[in-house]
Formats: structure tokens, sequence, C-alpha cells
């Protein structure tokens, strides 16, 4: 099917034009057939409006059809495309595209409240404007044109035309590069662990404009299988529209997994026949959602696959591994791992170019040409990969780093504690001292001295017991479920 993404599209069209890759949760759908020929319509709109190949087209949209449509369109021009996902504002979208030196930006109107478009214009970009408001009708709503005008397709699968994103919650968000083939080979690891293959649905309600949205779409391209477009979240309602679909996965993080429990339960059970597994990216899954889980669904557990904006899904389990949902399962096809005093590095067909700012290479890989994750983690014999936290993300107490994923574990099994980020903050006397901030059941209390109880009772160290624990309403995640840190770490400097 070629060497590049658009040979990916048009190659299953040919072969497999009646295949429904994709749906939404407004009633529409497109073949194969369907995504390959609105495409070509829609690049040839993009080319009316000036787009040549080799431009820039930053694109903000909710997960909707005309994502994965503007997505292929852009593709077929040779347009270098920048996904950005829909919660930046003017700060990282400003940043973003000075430093890509967007030629065209794609957004809605108004979307939740928010005029996307509007911030183009004041960023003194050329704006495409879509009216995404309401219920949509047959057609997309992108700009469409004739493809008669359009020029050859590109054919080099190795040139930059994808720029994704950090979703920059500390800093400036940082660019990474990347080709046709390495943003194609994200699907390895998915095709391998999940067992991608025809029959699948995969309802998501995560922003499409991350990097696992082209991994997705060229899994179910190359694989088969079905995604479900969900533009919006309810914890109480989507779970049913999701089983209404036939969900055979569902993903991918805690709070989502809650939810999949909550409405079970709610139905007394049956609400996702078809369920096959559930599949956990993003964030680490806690093992007492994951038992959950299997004993609810009758599953084998959370297929569990890692990766970075930069090198994304390096590793994935297996449905059939016996550590499933413990781990983050084998390195995906062709990838390599290693570890240098404890973080993971990693080689393999899915990694980035470099960074848009190439002065931040020389940190991201090591002298060896190994990316550096900044991801603690041990493999085994097996070479089975563990994540056991963040390079930075520790507490250090008494000159003891201790990992805020390991107390973040020990606290979820609480069986009051909904959420939960920990943190380290100041102490005069140790230096740092463990936080817990927490979600509880409604009605519940839960206090240090409990807390650390049940922590010692899980086989948690004693010194890396939480030594104090606020308690909220909700924690902050970014759109793939990662907990922002430094959130808590204002909010516990306020407390």
């Amino acid at each position: 099917m070629g060497e590049t993404f658009w040979g990916l599209v048009a190659g299953t069209a040919a072969q497999h034009p009646d295949r429904v890759l994709l749906a939404d949760d407004h009633g529409r759908s497109l073949t194969a057939a369907d995504l390959a020929r609105e495409a070509e319509q829609v690049a040839a709109g993009l080319h009316q409006l000036g787009v040549r190949p080799g431009d820039v087209v930053s694109w903000q949209l909710p997960t909707v059809l005309e994502a994965p449509v503007l997505m292929a369109a852009c593709a077929r021009l040779g347009a270098l495309q920048n996904p950005v996902i829909p919660l930046l504002r003017n700060r990282e979208v400003g940043h973003i595209s000075r430093q890509l030196g967007t030629a065209v930006f794609v957004a809605p109107a108004v979307w939740r409240g928010f005029e996307h478009a509007a911030m183009g214009r004041e960023l003194g970009l050329e704006t495409v404007e879509l009216d995404l408001d309401g219920e949509p009708g047959p057609e997309m709503r992108l700009p469409v044109g004739d493809p008669a005008v359009l020029p050859a397709p590109p054919d080099d699968g190795t040139e930059f035309r994808w720029a994704y994103y950090s979703s920059g919650t500390t800093a400036d968000p940082k660019g990474a590069r990347h080709s046709d083939q390495t943003v194609m080979a994200s699907a390895n690891g998915m095709a391998v662990g999940m067992g991608f293959a025809p029959g699948e649905v995969y309802p998501i309600a995560w922003p499409f404009t991350h990097i696992g949205g082209i991994t997705m779409l060229t899994s179910v391209l190359r694989a088969g299988g079905t995604l479900v477009l969900f533009d919006a979240w309810d914890p109480v309602g989507t779970p049913e529209r999701m089983a209404a679909h036939g969900a055979t996965i569902l993903g991918s993080a805690p709070p989502f997994f809650r939810a999949y429990l909550d409405a079970e339960a709610r139905h007394g059970g049956g609400l996702f026949p078809k369920l096959r597994i559930c599949t956990g990216g993003g964030a680490p899954i806690p093992v007492e959602i994951n038992r959950e889980l299997v004993e609810a669904f009758g599953i084998p557990g959370v297929v569990c696959a890692y990766g970075l904006t930069e090198f994304p899904v390096a590793t994935c389990e297996m449905p059939t591994d016996p550590w499933l949902g413990t781990t983050v399962g084998h390195p995906s096809p062709g990838v390599e791992a290693r570890l240098v005093d404890g973080e993971l590095r990693l080689k393999g067909p899915q990694c980035c170019l470099g960074y848009v700012d190439t002065a931040l290479d020389a940190d991201g890989f090591d002298d060896e040409g190994w990316f550096r994750t900044g991801d603690l983690a041990t493999i085994d014999e097996q070479g089975v990969v563990r994540i056991t936290g963040r390079a930075k993300d520790v507490v250090i107490r008494n000159a003891e780093n201790i990992s805020a994923l390991e107390v973040e574990d020990a606290v979820l099994s609480h069986p009051d504690v909904v959420d939960v980020g920990v943190i380290g903050v100041p102490d005069a006397r140790t230096g740092e001292r463990v936080c817990a901030v927490v979600v509880l059941r409604d009605g519940a209390s839960l206090d240090v001295a409990a807390l650390g109880a049940h922590c010692v009772e899980r086989g948690l160290a004693r010194y890396k017991c939480p030594e104090q624990v606020l308690v909220v309403e909700a924690i902050g995640r970014n759109p793939m479920g990662k907990i922002l840190k430094n959130d808590l770490r204002e909010l516990a400097a306020r407390s």
C-alpha cells in the first residue's frame, strides 16, 4: 500500500472499499472509499485556498469525523500538518504557529464556548473557520473542491510532514518532527498487542489530534475495525452510548474506567457483552482498577501500552500475557529498549526525526542516538518493561528517592479513594514530605494515620507513606489522562 500515509489511505480504499473505518456519536460513518473520496475533495478545497505541498497547516478540531478527513486531506496534498489539541489556547498555539511558520490555521468558529477561529485571527494566522455547531448533516463541514486541480501525491514517506506538540503544561510545548513512516510505525504495537482486526469496535473520547489519533487511524486502515469518535465525554451518559455501538475495546485512563464500571453497576451487568479488552495508555493503570475491570467484565485485564509524543507506542502488552495490567509489555516490533542509570532509552521505527527546535535534540538523544524517555523503568529477563516512575516525578525525603507512582498505586487501592496524585512538598526537617491529593467517594473521610496504615498493609515501606492528605473534588489531568502535577503543587502551596 505504499510508503506514505496517503498511499495507505488510497490502498485500503482500493482493496477494501466497503470496510467501515470510522463512525461517530451522531450516527455518521465513513467507509475506506468514503474517507479517500472526502479527503481528496477537501485537499482540493485547501488547494483552492492557496495551500501548497510543504505548507504548514495547523488544525485544531475536536474528535469528530472531520478530523480524520482533514488529516487524510493534508496527507494527500503533501502539506506539513500540525494537529493541535483543542484545549491549547493563545500562548501555546501562538508559540507553535510561530515556531512552525504556520501558513493556514483550520479551526471551529466556536467549540465548547471558546472562539478558536477568532484566536487564530488574533494570532495573525490565515484562518479557515468551520461551523461545527449543532448536529452535523451528511456533508463534511470542511472546504471542498475538484480533485482534478491537485498535484501528484507525495511519494517519499521519510520526509518531515507531521509536527506533534506536547501539552505544554509546565513550559512552552515541545514539537516532535515526524514522517509518514514514523507515525505509521506507531500502529505496529497496536496490531501485535491489541490484536486489531475486522469487527473490532473502539469508541474514543480523547482528542483525535493527540498522536494517538494517527496511531489508531493507521491501525484500522491496516487491520480493519472501526473507530467511533465521541466529541464530548459525560461519565454518566457516554458509557451507555459507547455500549450501543457494540464496543469490543474500551480505554484509556482511570477516570474513564471508573465511569465504565459505574455504568455496568447501574445496569446490573451485561452493558458491554462484546467487550474483549480494555486498553490503557498515557497514565499507569492502578492494580485495583485493573482487578475491578477483570471481575466486572470478565476480560483478561487492561492491555497497557507505553509511548510518548516523540516515540509513540514503544511497548505494548498482549491479552494473553500472564502479567497483564502490571507492566507495559514487550517492546513493539522493531523497537530496542535499554536502561541507563534506571532511565528507559529507546530506538525504533516510530522514533521522531528530532525536535522542531533542534536545540532540544542534544538533551533528547544520547551520543549513540537512543531517545531518552525521562522515565524510570525495569526490564526483566523476558524483556518485559515496567515503568516505575518519572525521573523527575520523585519525592526526595531524607535523601531517599520515593517514586510517586508507587505511592499512588498503594493509595488508590484504598476503598474510599477514587483518584489520587502524589507530590513532594517542602519540609524543613526532611527536605520534602509525601503529600497525597485525593478524591474520595461521597460521604467518606480519610486522615493521614488511616491512609498510612492502609499503605503499610499493602506492602508500602513506612517511610514512603503519605505524611499529608489533601482532599479535593477533582484532580486535573491533561487530555490523555496524565495528572497535572504542577497544579497539585500550587494547591498544596496554598493549603
